[in-house]
Formats: structure tokens, sequence, C-alpha cells
């Protein structure tokens, strides 16, 4: 599959003044030849009808060729970029096929870039992102990655650990020189200063993740207590029906936000409690299962006529260890001081963050959404960010873990060897951060998610 000639169409579905069929493969060249009727020069805009094979007139418009190696994919590329209307984008697609292409995949053109080492698996990414960026800032971090800056400070530590584990390899290999690296405190405190680099840039790749990932943030508790009103307020509009009757929502209603450039999915789920109704039991199972995996979870409560003395955890929400597989932070939310003498504020109760506001007025309002970036670790509008993902923050993570390791190795036994071997590992798991090191699984997994025509 790797050998044939890839057509996509590669601007978006619908009517627009411009539509591109881009072509990629040892073909392209000549199925745009065969298009245009024309002889095609690199890197020249040809303007040109476009034929069938029956020689009628499908569109007319601009053919481009980009010889590879230099053009994206680093296979000879061709765009024809003709009336973006769906229909005769689609005519094109066809006759495209009929002369001996076959429709990509998706992601299949970056992932040949990818394969010809054009890009690495990082701008790979960053390709993705930058088309599915929902904030001003993900736009950016993502334009950043995608001329490298990230796979730069990846390919920064990988040279650390490399120098670091000649040495100590060296060092394993000839002993005839008497190379004591055990007690060569440069060993020691280059390691220690690789370890201090890798949770510096650690914090980098987490705000990253934040920026294009978002938080998953999940709106639970018992029913009227103000979940609906408080998702209401967080997105500044009437998204949710909000009524005095228990159990009003039934299914789970979801908002995409932003807090200073912060994304945030928001839930709002069914009330939970016993029902025997067959549509609220449905509501109640599937507002566990968002539940499961949020990233943190706001648990509402109607506070109106309880004093905050009397919150226990365990009592506000003793099911959860039979639904809940993983532990996950949880922020109490005391809903509807506006029904009180209280005014709104952030606490500590029982080792639990409590917010106090009103959902209905928007008083404390501004509390939740503080202590959200806080919880989270967002800074924002720091400058010099890139788009990471988690999967890059867990091997990262798993790096600097295997460094860790290899330290307490050193420090405690002098075992070179297993310093050695910790050093090899961390260099695999930086390696599947830029796909250095991959699977055809990971790869399946990443551009399966990518555009057709990307």
């Amino acid at each position: 599959m790797e050998q044939d000639t890839i057509v996509a169409i590669a601007t978006a579905p619908g009517p627009g003044g411009i539509g591109i069929v881009r072509l990629s493969g040892d073909k392209a060249l000549g199925i745009g030849e065969r298009v245009t009727g024309l002889k095609l020069d690199p890197r020249h805009a040809h303007y040109s009808s476009f034929f069938d094979s029956t020689g009628h007139t499908l569109d007319s418009g601009i053919c481009l060729f980009f010889p590879g190696p230099n053009s994206f994919t680093g296979e000879d590329v061709v765009e024809l970029q003709a009336h973006g209307g769906p229909v005769i984008l689609d005519l094109l697609l066809r006759e495209t096929c009929k002369l001996g292409a076959r429709q990509a995949l998706p992601g299949e053109f970056s992932q040949r870039a990818y394969l010809n080492d054009k890009i690495d698996l990082i701008q790979a990414e960053a390709i993705a992102d930058l088309i599915n960026s929902t904030t001003e800032q993900a736009a950016l971090n993502a334009s950043r990655s995608l001329q490298g800056a990230f796979s730069q400070i990846i390919e920064a530590l990988v040279t650390q650990v490399t120098q670091l584990r000649v040495f100590v390899e060296a060092a394993i290999d000839f002993p005839e020189e008497e190379i004591d690296f055990i007690q060569n405190s440069q060993v020691k405190e280059h390691l220690e200063t690789i370890i201090q680099q890798f949770t510096a840039v650690a914090d980098e790749v987490r705000q990253g993740t934040l920026v294009q990932e978002g938080m998953k943030l999940v709106i639970a508790g018992k029913p009227n207590a103000g979940k609906s009103s408080l998702l209401n307020a967080l997105s500044g509009q009437d998204s949710a029906i909000v009524t005095a009757v228990e159990g009003t929502t039934r299914d789970v209603l979801r908002e995409h936000i932003q807090i200073d450039g912060m994304p945030l999915h928001i839930v709002d789920t069914a009330g939970l409690r016993e029902s025997e109704n067959e549509i609220e039991k449905e509501g109640i199972r599937r507002a566990w299962a968002e539940i499961e995996s949020a990233d943190r979870i706001l648990l509402v409560m109607d506070t109106s006529s309880t004093s905050d003395q009397e919150i226990e955890y365990d009592s506000l929400w003793p099911e959860k260890n039979k639904h809940l597989t993983r532990e996950i932070p949880v922020t109490v939310i005391n809903n509807k001081s506006d029904l009180t003498d209280h005014l709104p504020e952030v606490y500590q109760n029982n080792g639990m963050t409590v917010i106090r506001l009103s959902a209905k007025t928007g008083a404390g309002m501004d509390l939740l959404k503080q202590h959200l970036k806080t919880c989270m670790g967002y800074k924002g509008g720091a400058e010099g960010n890139f788009s990471a993902r988690r999967r890059h923050l867990l091997s990262l993570e798993d790096a600097r873990k295997f460094l860790l390791n290899g330290q307490q190795q050193l420090l405690q036994s002098g075992a070179g060897e297993l310093l050695a071997e910790d050093l090899r590992l961390c260099q695999n798991s930086l390696g599947e951060i830029t796909g250095a090191i991959s699977s055809d699984e990971l790869l399946g997994t990443i551009f399966s998610s990518f555009c057709i025509g990307k």
C-alpha cells in the first residue's frame, strides 16, 4: 500500500470558492498530465482545463506539481485546484482513481511524510492539532510544534542521555582504562542535571497538553442540586434546562469553553439517586460512565439548608466505590449561597476543597475558574509553549522514572550495568515521542484520527 499513488480531497467538505484534489506517489505526475493535457513543470502554477477520459471538460483551474523528494510527502505530489463544488471535486477524484490512484486513508499523506523522514511523529501530530485547535493559544502552540520546537527539546534530552550512556558503557567495556565512573562525581552531577531538565520539560509538556486537549470536567451530584445551573454559569449560555423538578436532566450534556486559553470539556450529568424510571436509570448509568473518564469532578451540593460542618465526603457520595475503578480529584461545590447568609469563598473541609458559590447569580464563579486553573497547573499566556499530547507526557514520565531508577542503582550499589540499561530504556521512551522508535499499532492509532486529505 505504501507504493500506491493516493488521492484525496484536501479541502473541507461542502461548497467553497476553491477545492483541492491532492495526489501523491509515482503515478501522480502522469495522472496530473492526463487530466490537464499539459506537460507539468516542477513548482509552476499551470492554468488548465481538467478533462475526463472521454475528453469532456470537467472544470478548469490551477495545477501544481512538486517532484519528490522535495515535497510534503517526499514523493511526487500533484494538486488540482478546482472550483469548490462537492460534485466537481468528486468527479475529479473518481477520474484520478480511474487513472491508477486509490483513495487515501485518514492521515496517509502525513504518514508518508513521516515514513519518508520529512517530519517526525511530533510534527505529524502537530498538523492534526493545528487543524483541530479550539483556541488561539492552542493554534499557536501547534504551529510551534510543527516548526520543530518540541522536537528540538526532545532531541536535546536524547543527546544528553546518549552522552552519559556512552561514558558509562565505555567504563564497563574497557575496565583496563581504569575509568572509575562510579566514583566520578561528574557522572552523578550530569545525571542529576539531566533529571532536572526532564522535570522542567515535563512541566512544559503538561502545559502544552492542557492547552491542546483541555480538561474534562464532569458535574455530578444529587438531583436538583444545581448542576445544570452550574453548567450554564460556566458556559455563559442556557445550555441546559433548569427547573425545580428533580430529574430534569436525564441525558449527558456537553459544552466546550475556555478559561484564559485553557480548554474545558464540561459534562453535565443526570442526578445520582436510586430510580425505578427506565429513562432516568439509563441517564444515571451514562453519568457514571462519564464520571469514570473525568479529569476532575465537581460534586455539587445544595447547602441552602445544610451546615458546612455537616459535610462528610463519604456520606455525600457513598456509592462512588461501587462505580469507580480509579481515584479522581473532586472539588465540592456548595451551591445556592444566595439562599444563605454566607459569602462565596474557597476553603478546606475534611481534606476536601470546597467552593461556596451561587450558580444562579454567578457569585463565586471567579473563584471556581481560578481554582480549576490552579489545580490543573495551568499558566495562561506563557510564551514559548508548544502543543503536546498525553502520550508524550506519559512517555516522558516513563523516561524520567528510568533515570531515577538508574540514579538509585548508582548511588546505592554502584551498579554501572544497571545504570546503563536504565539509560537505554530512557532513550527508548524518548524515541517513542518523536517516532524514532514506534510500533505499527501506535502509528495506526495516531494517523487514523487525521483528516482524509492530510
